[in-house]
């Protein structure tokens, strides 16, 4: 499969998840200009706590929003992925229900439980038909932040993070549980369309970090391996790796797995053919964290496995966290060129939805 051939693009991708991938500065940007429409109540900025209800893509930009932001959110931020609502959820919780598409039966299945401990609701979904969450927002008036997805045209949650990590942000930002400034977000946008140059596929793989790296990756198990502000960003990875190229992968994090994957690696013997471990790794790290990153790779290559190596560039944790994004979307992009699947469909996960009913 030749990557550098424009036509396989246009042949497997009917979905126009290259074009969603593409489109993820515009939808940063759409989120901007409409954040000013966003009301929120007073008193949803007196809570001691946020849990975020959302399954696979509608809950990832939370991921991201928790990792690039630890330092800086006011309250502990909680991942509901699941049907039952913690026990400490009571009026002091923010209690945000996102479903990218409005109809995923985990969040939806806990708003009644929330409303009846007197939680503070918020919602955020695509304004689009048949959406039950946004039918839900209108009648029991639940503020929030409803999109039009128009720069997410493969129509896929976990190809729209624009909108889902910056319509986290602004829903939190507007409650007064930390600060972010227009200028962070504007500077993230034109950092995307630099790095974007480089890695689209008009560029030929020769120069094209993105594709070279697709290609080590062909017919085996990656292992994403970050730390920190990054950890959002693994989950990410690894979903877009599973729906996007059809290809199992994991992720690891430091300093965690140097206390005990370390011993892990060398069996099955079978690791050292199939595995490939991708080590991201940044100067924004804390030094010890730098140092464990070099010593792990020591030991993984000891081990005789393959090792690769994204080293980010990114002025700031958030530039960094966008620019893993983008680069990441094109190599599990690319990669599903290499196993000649579509990447935009996900028929598994369909036929199991089907089956659910």
């Amino acid at each position: 499969m030749n990557l550098d051939d424009l036509k396989i693009y246009k042949k497997l991708d009917n979905g126009q998840v290259g074009e969603s991938i593409e489109l993820l500065p515009d939808q940063i940007n759409q989120v901007l200009q409409e954040a000013r429409l966003i009301k929120i109540p007073k008193e949803y900025s007196k809570v001691n706590q946020v849990i975020v209800a959302g399954m696979g893509g509608s809950n990832l930009g939370t991921g991201i929003i928790k990792s690039v932001f630890s330092d800086k959110l006011k309250v502990p931020v909680t991942i509901l992925a699941g049907y039952q609502v913690p026990d400490s959820v009571d009026k002091d919780a923010l209690f945000i229900i996102s479903s990218y598409s409005g109809n995923t039966e985990e969040p939806l299945s806990v708003y009644k439980e929330a409303k009846k401990r007197g939680a503070k609701i918020l919602g955020i979904t695509s304004d689009s038909k048949k959406n039950k969450l946004a039918n839900l927002m209108l009648k029991d008036d639940i503020p929030g932040y409803l999109f039009k997805p128009e720069f997410n045209v493969s129509n896929q949650p976990r190809m729209g993070l624009g909108y889902g990590v910056f319509g986290i942000a602004v829903l939190l930002a507007k409650t007064g549980l930390f600060v972010i400034k227009p200028k962070e977000i504007e500077d993230v946008i034109a950092s995307l369309k630099i790095w974007e140059q480089k890695i689209k596929p008009g560029m030929k793989k020769n120069n094209n970090s993105a594709k070279r790296m697709a290609i080590e990756l062909y017919g085996q198990q990656p292992v994403i391996i970050g730390a920190e502000f990054l950890l959002g960003n693994l989950r990410v990875l690894r979903n877009q790796f599973c729906e996007n190229s059809k290809n199992f992968a994991t992720y690891l994090t430091l300093p965690e797995l140097n206390h005990y994957a370390l011993e892990s690696l060398g069996n099955p013997k079978s690791n050292k053919k199939n595995l490939t471990f991708i080590f991201f790794s940044s100067d924004l790290y804390h030094s010890r964290i730098q140092k464990r990153l070099i010593l792990t790779k020591q030991v993984v290559k000891k081990n005789k496995i393959k090792v690769l190596e994204y080293k980010l560039t990114g002025k700031t944790k958030l530039e960094q966290s966008f620019e893993m994004l983008q680069f990441g979307s094109w190599v599990t992009y690319y990669l599903a060129m290499l196993n000649n699947v579509n990447p935009s469909k996900i028929p598994w996960v369909d036929w199991f939805k089907k089956e659910l009913k």
